[in-house]
Parts: C-alpha cells; structure tokens; sequence
C-alpha cells in the first residue's frame, strides 16, 4: 500500500472534492491535491501520489515531525528514484538508486536557494538513513558552486572534479567507505612511426624541462575520454605532426607511479604505419617534426642513456625484424556489459603485418 504523508495544510485538502493549488516556496512549482490524485510538479516534471492511502505512522512523525514536513513512506520510491514531496521549505531531494545500495542525486532538480538547500540535504540524509541507504552521490554543477560549502561542512566529501561541476559522497554506515575511488591513472600514448626508408616521425616540443632541450622524441599525449588507445596515438600523431598513420600494434607499456598530481601513470607505445609523408607541425606545441633516420634517432644521448627509452627502441626494432610480436586489438562483446570493447593481445598464428621487409 502507498502511503503519502503531507503536511497539515495539503492534507487537509485532500477530502475535498475539489482540486486545489497553492504555490510552492520561491514559485518552484505548485501542488494539485483532489481526492483522487495529488501531483507535485517542480521543473517541469510530474509525480504521481495516493492521497487515500496516506498514512502516518509515530515512528515517521517522531523522525520529520519536527521540520513540519510529512514526507512520502513506500511511495516516495517510483519506477527505482526517490521523488520530492514538496511541502514547505525542505523536501527529500529527488534521487534515484545507484548500483551500491545507495542513491544519486538528481542535480536538475536542486534548490538554487542556499538555506533551502541546507535543510532539504540535511533532511535527506535522516529520510535516506532510515530506508538503509549506504552511499550518496551529489553532483553540483558550476552555477551551484556556492551549495558545496554547505555539503562540505554536513559531512559530504569531495569525490572528482571536471571542468562543469564537482562531485561529493557521503558514506551513512559506520566503517570504511565502499563506495568506488576517483580514478587512479592516467593514460597516455606514443606513436612509433617508421617509413619505408627506415626513417622515424620525431618531434622536438615547445614546452619541456631544461633536459629535453634539442632532444627529438616521438609524438606522444593523453588519451581522451571515451576514446581507444590506437586511436588517440593515431590522433596524436595526426594533431603534431599532420601524419595519418595505421595502428599495427601495441608494442609495450609503462607503468609508473605519483606522477601528475600523485596519480599513477599508463604509457602505450603503439605502432603505426605512415599513410602520408607530409609535416604539418602543431604550432601550439610543435616546435619542429622530420623524418629522422632510425639509426640516428637511437644515437641521441638521452635515448642511449635512458633504460627506459633505449629498451623501447631495442623492442620496436626487434618488431621490425621480426623478432617480437606486439598487441594487436580485437572488438569482442562480453556478457557483463554486453558492450564492445577492445581487446588486446598476440596473435599466435604467425600472421604478421609485414613491417620486416623495411628492415632486409
């Protein structure tokens, strides 16, 4: 059975046979109570409720009484969100479950108003503790900036950060936080790009430290959101130099750790073969590109003298003469998503992409 619990004044108007409307606080939206129906419209958007299943029990009247709100029991959960009874100047913020047992906040449908804001999270909290709610997501975007002080200091935490909003948690349970970390990495590329004529696409940068001066290297950047690692090396490559290259295959990888802002860090070097021979340099960050014979591109100083760099080079030579098999990527379904995705692995058969002819 539904129970709808409104305040005093909407509840009682529901015996009436007549539909009402009174105004919301700040002209939000408004309430239409009947004996039939009552909606709650805020934002534009609808929520049906029972007015002849409301009931009230001592336990929720002890639990919001004292805020002068009678929020909604079983009902307030439709179709798997937590929707707003609005009844005076704090509500249970519209939320919908996630996958941990917890709730996420619908951010189109805060209040903009800093004090309503306060005791509707505060009023939440109570509402989502009391149906054995774990986790709490709560997304303000860059116009509510000034609500996130107010979360801060009613226990929410900061989460992750983009460029439109910030995210907050709020763990209910006592014991450690279950709810997933920010993420740990990031992932950037490089592009070994070898002609026919034994020569490598290199790149001098704009922007490096005093130990990189004159240094050529290969092009390399981050992988962009939603975006795979063969094609952001293809892409890469594309914006500073105005190559268009191939993916042939993913030849190794580096793992490091606190890198950029104490992050760990994923590094591809992927192969690629050229499609074209004409330099176009990025000149944002581009100060030079050419086509640079592989024996002199090995010979630099800080290639011979770096392990690192000097065992990548030995791995993508030892490619070219065919004396090592990279990663190649494979599209496969997998049931727990059943979303493509990319696979990367050998192949096993021989096959090979005929690179070592540019080697004899």
């Amino acid at each position: 059975m539904e129970k709808v619990l409104f305040d005093a004044t909407f509840k009682a108007a529901c015996p009436l046979r007549t539909c009402q409307q009174e105004p919301l606080f700040g002209g939000r939206g408004s309430i239409r109570i009947s004996s039939q129906s009552c909606y709650c419209r805020g934002r534009g958007s609808f929520t049906r409720f029972s007015c002849a299943a409301a009931r009230t029990s001592k336990q929720e009247m002890d639990l919001f009484g004292r805020t002068g709100l009678l929020l909604a029991n079983d009902s307030s959960r439709i179709n798997g969100s937590y929707s707003s009874a609005l009844t005076g100047e704090s509500y249970v913020l519209d939320a919908h479950d996630d996958e941990y047992e917890g709730v996420v906040i619908d951010p189109d449908r805060l209040p903009s108003n800093a004090i309503a804001f306060a005791s509707s999270i505060r009023l939440s909290l109570s509402y989502w503790k009391s149906k054995g709610r774990k986790g709490v997501w709560l997304k303000l975007p860059l116009d509510l900036s000034e609500l996130v002080p107010i979360a801060v200091k009613e226990g929410f935490k900061y989460h992750h950060a983009e460029e439109e909003y910030v995210m907050l948690t709020y763990w209910i349970p006592n014991g450690p936080c279950l709810l997933p970390a920010n993420a740990s990495h990031s992932v950037g590329v490089g592009g070994f790009v070898i002609n026919n004529k034994n020569e490598v696409l290199v790149v001098q940068e704009k922007h490096h430290s005093p130990a990189f001066a004159g240094v050529w290297k290969l092009p390399t950047g981050f992988i962009n959101e939603s975006e795979e690692i063969y094609a952001g090396a293809i892409r890469e490559v594309k914006e500073e130099t105005g190559i268009d290259t191939e993916f042939i295959e993913v030849i190794a990888f580096r793992h490091a750790h606190r890198v950029a802002f104490q992050k760990s860090d994923l590094f591809f070097i992927c192969m690629l073969r050229p499609l074209s021979t004409l330099i176009e340099v990025d000149d944002l960050e581009i100060q030079a590109a050419k086509w640079m014979p592989l024996t002199e591109f090995v010979e630099q100083p800080l290639i011979r003298g770096d392990n690192m760099f000097k065992q990548i080079i030995d791995i993508c030579i030892a490619r070219l003469r065919k004396r090592y098999c990279g990663l190649s990527t494979h599209q496969v379904i997998s049931k727990f998503d059943g979303k493509s995705s990319s696979l990367y692995y050998n192949i096993i058969d021989g096959q090979d992409c005929n690179l070592g002819d540019m080697m004899e």
